[in-house]
């Protein structure tokens, strides 16, 4: 895509987000109710996303809360977030809920939002004091999980816990994966000592990129037996890569989160397994910590909304099952 119609597609989108926004503010709408809540979400084309805002759009009945549900179609689109945001604040609604695509990047606009409203931040960090409070999976305990998945399924494969392997991260600077990758690698070092980290990568957030990726790291390391795909999109490109050369049973893969595709990959024994977040809870229950906030209740500051490890063996759990295919 050129740089012209990339600023063209974004300023689209941006103005299509900020008449979202007046829309569902404008009296006499359809859904104009007292009280006005966004939510930001990284990407709104995303299964993961899309049942983030499910859970805000049932907060959002229960509670009698208008809820525009807002985000870019790129998890990479930082400044288009960024823009989303100014928009919505702009709107003087009730609170703002929010997930930001990058670290740094949303430090400052999180801080300049939260002088107008409470802020509410959902599954990933920015540089910023100023969330009133984060609901948030614990992603390092969440990187724990999947190296103890994948030590686990190499165990089972081969009667050992030990060879070579690779994580592959979606983006740099992105919190949720930082602490991911973090927990991982530390897991791997204080409690599986005969595993060598062989490659430790970065893609660009495109399923494509984990794909080609995964398809260099299977012929440059022929000794490979597992991967930490630490996200969605890098799980779907890993898993394409080891269905294309038939690899399940030699390359054990732990993917994070879980759509239709992956969970077909685990059915079929092409990933190992999945760490799986809670992300309609953290979309119901940002939502409804953001309207506690603006009524001035109390909250709690830092919310830990859960993961679990997804297995073929387990998938068919009740609560697992809730996870997997949840109410969109």
């Amino acid at each position: 895509m050129s740089i012209v119609r990339s600023l063209l597609s974004r300023r689209a989108f941006t103005a299509l987000g900020c008449a979202a926004v007046l829309a569902t503010m404008t009296p006499g709408a359809s859904l104009a109710q007292d009280v006005t809540i966004p939510i930001i979400v990284k990407d709104t084309t995303s299964f993961y996303w899309q049942i983030v805002l499910a859970g805000a759009r049932a907060a959002g009945k229960d509670l009698g809360v208008n809820v525009p549900e807002l985000g870019a179609q790129s998890e990479s689109d930082i400044n288009g977030q960024i823009s989303i945001l100014e928009n919505a604040v702009a709107g003087s609604p009730a609170a703002v809920v929010i997930s930001p695509t990058e670290f740094k990047a949303l430090g400052k606009p999180v801080d300049e939002a939260a002088k107008s409203v409470p802020i509410i931040g959902i599954d990933s960090a920015a540089d910023s004091k100023a969330f009133t409070s984060f609901l948030t999976t614990d992603n390092v305990q969440g990187g724990r999980i999947a190296a103890d998945g994948l030590a686990a399924a190499i165990k089972a494969a081969t009667g050992k816990e030990e060879g070579e392997i690779a994580i592959i991260t979606s983006l740099p600077g992105v919190g949720s994966l930082d602490q991911r990758r973090e927990g991982f690698l530390d897991q791997i070092k204080t409690k599986y000592p005969g595993f060598t980290v062989v490659a430790d990568k970065y893609a660009d957030g495109q399923a494509t990129t984990g794909l080609n990726m995964m398809t260099d790291l299977i012929t440059a390391n022929p000794n490979l037996v597992g991967v930490f795909a630490s996200n969605l999109i890098m799980a779907q490109g890993v898993g394409q890569a080891i269905a294309e050369n038939k690899l399940g049973d030699k390359i054990k893969v732990i993917g994070f989160d879980s759509d239709e595709k992956t969970v077909g990959f685990l059915k079929e024994g092409v990933l190992a397994g999945l760490v799986v977040q809670d992300p309609y809870r953290m979309g119901y229950d940002g939502v409804k910590t953001a309207l506690a906030v603006s009524k001035g209740e109390k909250v709690e500051a830092f919310v830990d909304t859960g993961a679990n490890l997804v297995t073929k063996d387990n998938m068919a759990d009740p609560k697992i099952d809730a996870l997997l295919n949840p109410k969109i």
